[in-house]
């Protein structure tokens, strides 16, 4: 058994600490939670919001974060020029210069794993912390969130307070036991077309006049309202319509009006999906939205993954580059997480033989989960890293 030193620099067993450790908790707690409350005190949190950006396929880490160009060609392929960063020591992958740039800003870790080889487990695993297999179905990070910042918790806004853009992840992003009341709200749309058109929110073709038109043609017709006026479920039909009527019509759903934004902005996010994603987070995080998902689908690289690789990183590249310099800009990014992640890696060795064609596989030994804190310098995303194979 291996020894630790105490205080007065004689050896203790390993046993010993740990059993210190418990009753020093233990002591915590007798104090009536006053310890707690002191504890907790001094280690607040600075964290206000997150955006989680969920590489939804499973991400290179030997092109992206990960470059290895000593381990050739069969590894690299035509990828082998990392590039360095702003930061001195570390190198990135080629197709990101933008994020190379921003590296002052952002925290690489290296060192996750879980084993799991299948999307739809993996993903659980990563998005909820347990084994997938379990009697019961744990929430994801996003629902717990919304547990403890929610309308239960006393928030009253129209906007909901755990958010995908733009697509559902599948049953990993849901809230497990908790119940559907604290699922996500999945946008829907494409916030890169010339209207956002939200689900629930804003109806692709309809004006804002029309919809306006179209209650006041309800109210005309709803006789049924006028003769029972003060029935109490009516009046929480009034309350429900009212509400939603805000997030239509009022300011709440202004936050998905890209339109709002400078044109120069919005291109150097990137005129694509995933671009006007990073921007509509942004915009959630500055109305104070606590748990924001974007889904970007699409790395699930079996074949041509070097042609996707190439058209897909440099949209990386632009939206989340310009995510950290906006926040930044904004004095935004100290107060929020930006938590880069997905399911597992891709093989480090390029199957080039048939059928794959120069694809990567699934790489279960490299897998991204990690919950890094944002602090006064700077946000954090995780990577992968390439446990077993060449280095």
């Amino acid at each position: 058994m291996s020894a630790e030193q105490n205080m007065s620099g004689m050896p203790i067993s390993r046993r010993e600490a740990v059993r210190r450790g418990l009753l020093g908790a233990a002591g915590l707690l007798l104090a009536g939670g006053a310890g707690l409350r002191a504890l907790s005190a001094a280690q607040s949190a600075k964290a206000k919001s997150v955006i989680q950006i969920w590489m939804w396929g499973g991400t290179p880490h030997l092109d992206t974060f990960d470059p290895k160009p000593a381990a050739g060609y069969d590894y690299c392929g035509p990828l082998n020029k990392p590039i360095p960063t702003r930061v001195d020591g570390i190198l990135i992958g080629e197709l990101l210069p933008l994020l190379a740039q921003q590296a002052d800003k952002y925290s690489i870790i290296r060192s996750m794993t879980h084993g799991i080889n299948a999307h739809e487990t993996a993903s659980y695993m990563v998005q909820t912390g347990r084994k997938p297999g379990e009697r019961l179905v744990y929430p994801c990070v996003g629902a717990v969130v919304s547990l403890f910042k929610g309308y239960n918790a006393g928030y009253s806004g129209l906007i909901p307070r755990y958010i995908v853009l733009t697509q559902p992840q599948g049953r990993f992003d849901e809230a497990g036991f908790l119940g559907v009341r604290y699922r996500p709200f999945v946008t829907g749309g494409d916030p890169a077309q010339a209207r956002f058109a939200v689900e629930g929110v804003v109806a692709q073709g309809i004006s804002d006049q029309r919809q306006q038109d179209r209650r006041e043609l309800l109210h005309r017709l709803n006789t049924l309202e006028k003769a029972m006026r003060d029935n109490a479920s009516l009046r929480d039909l009034d309350k429900a319509e009212e509400e939603a009527y805000g997030l239509i019509l009022g300011d709440a759903g202004k936050v998905f009006d890209l339109s709002q934004e400078k044109d120069e902005l919005r291109e150097r996010y990137g005129r694509n999906t995933f671009g006007q994603s990073c921007l509509a987070a942004r915009r959630l995080v500055e109305r104070g939205i606590p748990y924001i998902t974007i889904n970007y689908q699409g790395w699930d690289t079996h074949r041509q993954h070097f042609q996707i690789m190439r058209q897909r990183l440099p949209q990386m590249d632009k939206g989340m580059a310009t995510l950290l310099q906006d926040l930044s800009d904004r004095g935004l990014l100290n107060r929020t997480i930006i938590w880069w992640s997905g399911e597992f890696g891709r093989t480090p060795k390029i199957q080039w033989e048939a059928p794959w064609n120069g694809g990567r596989g699934h790489w279960v030994t490299s897998s991204p989960p990690s919950s890094p804190a944002a602090d006064s310098r700077a946000a954090a995303w995780s990577v992968h890293r390439m446990r077993k194979g060449k280095r």
